[in-house]
C-alpha cells in the first residue's frame, strides 16, 4: 500500500534524466556489441579503438534522439509508436555511422568502424531502449493492478473500442480501474487475449462476477443490441456491480477518448432501440432547398426536428419560439452544427395571427412543422383556456395561414394523449388533429386546380429527456435523497428517445400526401415503478432501504393506460414499419368550423367550465378522469338521455 503511495506520488521525470537514460542505454548496447564482435575475448577494452569509437558512437546517439525527440515520450505511457520511433532514431543512426564509415575508408585513414559492429550496436540498442521502456510500463501497470483499492473492471466488447478504453484507463494514474479481463459475444474472440486480458465469453457474465470478483462492468461498443445491453445491466445490478458506458462515437472521434468520458449508465441508454431507418433520399429530395418553418423550435422536440433538418440542405430553416434565451441558444448551437446552413430566429405566439401573418409574409414558408404546444398533463387541466388558446386556436391559425400561403405541407406534432382522451391538453390536441384533418379533406373536395396544402399529423407518447418528463424528475429526486414520487404503482407509459422520434417525424412527413395520421410503433410499455426502481439502483442505492418509493395517486386527468397506437385493429400500415396510419372518423370541415367559433366564443367568458363542455361536444370520446370536469361527463350524459327519450 506505501508502494502505491509513493508511485502515486511520482511526476513526469524532467526530459534531460530520459535523454541520460537513453545514453547509458546505448553504451551498454555498444559494450555488448563489442563483446559479441570480438567473440567474449575482453581485451579490446585496452584498446584505444574502443574509446575513439565509443565517443563517436554516443555522439552519433545523441544528435539522432535530439533530432527524433526521443526524450520527449512518458516513459510509463510507452505504446508501439514510441517502438517505431526508436526504430528510426537507430536506423538514422546507423546511416551516419556508415557514411562516417565510407568518409573513413575514402580518406584512408587508419582507424575504420567494422560494420558489423555497427549492425551489433543498431540490434542491442533497439532491443535495450524498448525492453527498459516495458519494463517500466509493465511495472506501472503491474503496481496499479496489486493495490487492493482498486475496481475490478470487465469491459463489455473486445474490439477497439474496448481496447481503447482499457489502454485509456491503463496509462491514468488516476484511474481507480484494474482491468482484468473483456467480455464479447463474439465466438472466434473467446479466449483469445489482448495486452495480456483475456477474453471471456458474455454469457459466462454472471459466473465471472463470482470468480473473478468483478466490482465494474464497462460496455464498450456501441452495437450492443438494445436487449442484450438491458439483460447485462440487469445481472449486473443484482449483483450489485456497477455500469458504465461511454458516450456516443462522434463525441469521442473529435478527440482521444478521455477517462471522464467513462460514466454511469443511464436510463435514456436502456430505453434506447435499435435504431430506426429512414429514406434519407426521399426526405432530401423533398426539403432541398426549401424555406422550413419549425414552431417551438427552442422545445426538445421542435429543437431536434431542426437539427435533424439541418442535413437535408434546405435553403432556410426559420425556428419561432416565444423563449427568448433558449431559441437564442439554439441558432448558436445548430449554427455550430451546419456553419453552413442558413437558420433564423422569430420571437413570436403563435397565438398572435398578425405576428404570424407578418413571418409567412416575410419568409414564405414550403413546410411547416408544428411542435408548439403546451403539453403539460397537470397544468392544463388547471389551466384549459390556456391550453385551448394555443394547442388549439394556435394550431388553426397556423393551418390558416399555411393555406393562405400555399405552403406544401403542414406536419402537425400531435400525441398519444389525443387517443380517447382523459384530460385538457390531450382532448385540445385531438380537436387541433381533427381541424387540420377536415381542413385537408376540405381541400381536396374543392378541387379547384390548385396546388393545396397538405395536413399530416403525428402522433407518438411520452420521449426520454423531455422537459419535464419523468425521467428528469425521478433524477432529482433521488440526488436529493429521495423520496421518489410515482403516481400509482399498476401506471404505465410508453418511451420514445427525441431523435427517434423525430426522425419518424421527418419520415411520416415526407411520405404523407395529406389527411393522415401517423403513429408511431413505441415498443413496450413500462412500468413507472419500476423505471424508478431501476434508476435508484444506476445510481447505487437500493430502493426502499436507501431512496424510499412513495405513491402520491393519479394527477387530474391522469391515465393508469395509455392507448395501444399500434393495435391492428385501429391502424393501417405504411412501407414503414415503424409507421401506421390510425383508423379515425372524418369530420365536416363546415361543422368544425361551427364547432370551434363556438369554442372561441365560450373562451371569451373566460369560464372554465363552459369551455371544457364545449370540448366535450367537440370530442365526444373526452371522458374527464380524477378531475373536477368528470361533472360535465355526467350532465352530457343526462342531455343525451332526454333528447333520446324525447
Amino acid at each position: 500500500m506505501r508502494l502505491n503511495t509513493m508511485l502515486s506520488k511520482i511526476s513526469i521525470v524532467p526530459r534531460w534524466i530520459i535523454f541520460l537514460l537513453d545514453i547509458f542505454s546505448v553504451s551498454i548496447a555498444y559494450l555488448l556489441a563489442n563483446v559479441i564482435y570480438y567473440d567474449f575475448n575482453f581485451d579490446f577494452l585496452l584498446d584505444i579503438d574502443f574509446s575513439i569509437r565509443y565517443i563517436l558512437f554516443i555522439s552519433v546517439c545523441s544528435l539522432s534522439f535530439y533530432l527524433f525527440k526521443m526524450y520527449t515520450g512518458i516513459i510509463r505511457y510507452t505504446s508501439a509508436i514510441d517502438s517505431i520511433r526508436i526504430l528510426s532514431t537507430i536506423v538514422f543512426s546507423v546511416f551516419i555511422l556508415l557514411v562516417l564509415k565510407l568518409i573513413i575508408q575514402a580518406n584512408e585513414i587508419e582507424r575504420n568502424i567494422p560494420t558489423a559492429l555497427i549492425i551489433f550496436f543498431a540490434l542491442f540498442s533497439f532491443l535495450i531502449l524498448t525492453v527498459y521502456r516495458t519494463i517500466i510500463k509493465i511495472f506501472f501497470l503491474y503496481t496499479k493492478k496489486v493495490n487492493g483499492s482498486r475496481k475490478k473492471t470487465l469491459i463489455y466488447g473486445a474490439g477497439d473500442l474496448g481496447i481503447a478504453v482499457k489502454r485509456t484507463l491503463d496509462h491514468d494514474v488516476r484511474s481507480k480501474n484494474a482491468i482484468i479481463g473483456f467480455l464479447d459475444d463474439n465466438d472466434q474472440k473467446i479466449n483469445k487475449v489482448i495486452d495480456g486480458t483475456k477474453i471471456f465469453s458474455s454469457k459466462k457474465f454472471n459466473h465471472l462476477i463470482n470468480t473473478l470478483n468483478v466490482e465494474e462492468v464497462i460496455i464498450a461498443s456501441h452495437n450492443i443490441p438494445s436487449e442484450r445491453k438491458n439483460e447485462i445491466t440487469d445481472i449486473a445490478l443484482e449483483r450489485n456491480v456497477s455500469i458504465l458506458t461511454l458516450p456516443p462515437v462522434k463525441k469521442i472521434m473529435n478527440g482521444d477518448l478521455n477517462p471522464n468520458q467513462i460514466q454511469k449508465i443511464k436510463i435514456e441508454d436502456l430505453l434506447e432501440r435499435d435504431p430506426i431507418k429512414i429514406n434519407d433520399d426521399h426526405i432530401l429530395s423533398q426539403t432541398k432547398g426549401k424555406r422550413i418553418l419549425v414552431t417551438g423550435a427552442a422545445g426538445s422536440i421542435g429543437s431536434e426536428i431542426a437539427s435533424q433538418l439541418g442535413k437535408y440542405e434546405p435553403q432556410m430553416i426559420i425556428l419561432c419560439d416565444q423563449a427568448e434565451s433558449p431559441l437564442h441558444n439554439l441558432q448558436l448551437d445548430l449554427q455550430d452544427e451546419f456553419p453552413d446552413q442558413v437558420y433564423h430566429t422569430y420571437i413570436a405566439d403563435i397565438r398572435s395571427t398578425k405576428r404570424m401573418r407578418l413571418l409567412f409574409e416575410t419568409f414564405k414558408p414550403h413546410y411547416v412543422y408544428h411542435a408548439a404546444a403546451y403539453k403539460h398533463v397537470p397544468m392544463m387541466e388547471n389551466h384549459p383556456l390556456e391550453a385551448v388558446q394555443t394547442n388549439v386556436l394556435g394550431t388553426k391559425n397556423l393551418a390558416d395561414l399555411a393555406v393562405e400561403f400555399q405552403v406544401e405541407k403542414f406536419v402537425f406534432v400531435s400525441t398519444d394523449k389525443a387517443v380517447n382522451p382523459t384530460n385538457i391538453m390531450g382532448a385540445t390536441k385531438r380537436i387541433a388533429e381533427i381541424y387540420v384533418q377536415s381542413l385537408n379533406n376540405h381541400l381536396e373536395s374543392l378541387q379547384d386546380g390548385k396546388v393545396n396544402t397538405k395536413f399530416i399529423t403525428t402522433r407518438f407518447g411520452n420521449v426520454l429527456g423531455s422537459n419535464g418528463s419523468v425521467i428528469p424528475r425521478f433524477r432529482d429526486q433521488i440526488q436529493k435523497g429521495g423520496p421518489v414520487t410515482v403516481t400509482h404503482p399498476e401506471i404505465t407509459r410508453y418511451f420514445m428517445t427525441i431523435p427517434e422520434a423525430c426522425r419518424l417525424v421527418l419520415e411520416a412527413g415526407a411520405m404523407g400526401q395529406g389527411g393522415e395520421i401517423f403513429v408511431f410503433d413505441m415498443g413496450k410499455s413500462v412500468k413507472i415503478v419500476e423505471l424508478a426502481k431501476k434508476m435508484i439502483r444506476l445510481s447505487g442505492f437500493k430502493p426502499n432501504e436507501d431512496i424510499e418509493i412513495k405513491f402520491t395517486g393519479l394527477r387530474p386527468g391522469e391515465k393508469l393506460y395509455e392507448e395501444l397506437l399500434n393495435d391492428l385493429e385501429n391502424t393501417l400500415p405504411t412501407h414503414h414499419e415503424k409507421i401506421m396510419i390510425a383508423k379515425v372518423r372524418e369530420n365536416n370541415y363546415n361543422i368544425v368550423s361551427l364547432k370551434l367559433a363556438e369554442l372561441k366564443e365560450r373562451l371569451a367568458s373566460q369560464n372554465k367550465n363552459e369551455v371544457v363542455y364545449q370540448m366535450k361536444l367537440i370530442v365526444p370520446e373526452f371522458k374527464s378522469k380524477n378531475s373536477i370536469y368528470e361533472q360535465l361527463d355526467k350532465e352530457i350524459e343526462l342531455s343525451n338521455e332526454s333528447e333520446n327519450k324525447s
